[in-house]
């Protein structure tokens, strides 16, 4: 294994940035120190725990200029960069203030045996591992630990190869604060470092494509730990007869592009009814060709590169792929080559169907291929015709027709008469759908409780059955 790997600027294409690779050994020494800590970190209690995660949010903001900077150069982005650290804060305080209610315990008298009492206690698994993705490298890093460490349990978080830049100045605000810096720490590495961190877990959080998720957990099953898994999306939009086009092409527009379309939630199939296919193309396509590229000043525009310089070779196949069939290309369409960055600019297309690999593969770009549909059996019809399933969102005149339509989407959340909601509201519990993921919903309580191993006490203050109660009556067989 190599001592080091290079890291590439997706503004420049230039490799200026090196990482440590953790490998085994330096694994488990980590993963025993922190099961030593977690123990007292569990027994301090939920309180002591949210002063200790406030103590360490003065810390981040203290070195918010070092994170930010860091998060733009490895992702391209300006505004998104500031935006997501501010969700690192913002999610801090939303946890803190749910960890209390979540975090009780519960006793009470059995149903069936009144004179039992139920002690029902919440035992946090020791020692998470998280590996994280490269779109937004600081928020996922942390979308899982944050709640971990308030159930109790200690964390290594592995963020991804390509954009690990953060790490270094998240660690400086994790080391200003001694109780955290015993239960929390970040490695780097590539697949086999998040690979040999599954065998020294009691719990795995992985985010990331199907691909990946799948060896995550086949290896998870081996090491017999729980994995909770956020995959891969196809999110699909349907229009509703009725539907506001205005009101619908400003959504999808945000919902398909923003973060150059680099969200697992981004939608990346429209399906429009008949009567308002062509109206909707066309207005679609002048917002979409609107759209500023953030080239050459990060401050500026709103479309950032291509992070992966990879995933700019899925882009261009899945649009090679559409056109040879048929495909009609209304804005964008092609990879840009500017400064030695990787950059496409919104791209709309018609004239697709499921034969395409833009309608069934994750492109994870920002693009909208639209399709055309004739009665709402068949929006239904085409919406589920997918191996995932994230999110999605519906538009309609009537909102009675939207959630109708809504409640047979085979996805885990809905938007209604707008688009991509999961990314601003989050107390809902929702489910991954297919193979867009496993395990307990991140959002809403589950997203904290599903840390906790749970116990029973049965405390028996009456007496006891004794074997005789069991015995055969003769008289009554």
């Amino acid at each position: 294994m190599s001592d080091t790997i290079e890291v590439r600027n997706p503004r420049t294409g230039a490799f200026d940035f090196t990482i440590d690779v953790a490998g085994n050994d330096t694994i488990s020494t980590m993963a025993q120190s922190l099961r030593e800590r977690q123990t007292n970190w569990r027994d301090g209690g939920v309180d002591k725990r949210i002063a200790v995660l406030q103590t360490w949010k003065a810390a981040l903001i203290r070195e918010k200029n070092a994170i930010v900077t860091a998060l733009s150069i490895d992702t391209g982005r300006g505004k998104l960069a500031n935006g997501e650290f501010d969700g690192l804060i913002g999610m801090i305080d939303r946890w803190c203030a749910q960890a209390p209610s979540l975090a009780q315990e519960s006793e009470g008298p059995s149903a069936t045996m009144p004179d039992v009492t139920i002690r029902r206690t919440l035992i946090p698994y020791p020692l998470l591992g998280a590996i994280s993705p490269w779109n937004f490298p600081l928020l996922l890093s942390f979308i899982d630990a944050v709640p971990a460490l308030l159930a109790g349990c200690a964390a290594i978080i592995k963020p991804s190869e390509v954009t690990p830049r953060f790490a270094e100045p998240v660690a400086a605000a994790i080391e200003r604060v001694a109780e955290l810096a015993g239960v929390l720490r970040l490695i780097t590495g590539d697949g086999r470092t998040g690979a040999a961190l599954i065998n020294h877990v009691d719990v795995v959080a992985f985010t990331g494509s199907v691909a990946t998720g799948k060896k995550v957990a086949r290896a998870a099953a081996e090491a017999f730990v729980p994995a909770f898994l956020e995959l891969g999306g196809k999110d699909p939009v349907v229009l509703l007869e009725g539907a506001d086009l205005e009101r619908a092409a400003t959504a999808v527009l945000r919902a398909s592009v923003a973060a150059t379309g680099q969200a697992c939630q981004s939608l990346e199939r429209i399906y429009v009814n008949a009567r308002q296919y062509d109206d909707f193309i066309a207005l679609l396509s002048e917002k979409a060709a609107a759209t500023e590229l953030s080239y050459p000043n990060v401050e500026r525009g709103t479309i950032g590169p291509l992070i992966f310089d990879r995933q700019a070779h899925v882009i261009a196949e899945h649009l090679s792929d559409a056109i040879d069939k048929g495909a009609v290309v209304h804005t964008g369409g092609e990879i840009l080559d500017y400064g030695g960055g990787k950059w496409i600019a919104p791209t709309v297309l018609s004239n697709v169907d499921h034969s395409m690999a833009i309608m069934t593969d994750e492109t994870f770009g920002p693009i909208m291929p639209i399709m055309r549909f004739d009665d709402e059996m068949e929006a239904v019809r085409l919406a589920n015709d997918s191996r995932y399933g994230l999110s999605g969102a519906v538009f309609a005149g009537a909102e009675a027709a939207a959630t109708g339509v809504a409640e047979r989407l085979n996805v885990g959340g809905v938007s209604v008469n707008d688009a991509g909601m999961t990314t601003m509201i989050f107390e809902a519990c929702k489910s991954a759908f297919n193979f867009s993921g496993m395990g307990p919903s991140r959002m809403g309580p589950t997203g904290l409780t599903r840390f906790f191993r749970q116990k029973a006490m049965y405390i028996n203050r009456g007496a006891v059955v004794p074997l005789s109660a069991m015995a055969e009556d003769p008289e009554n067989p």
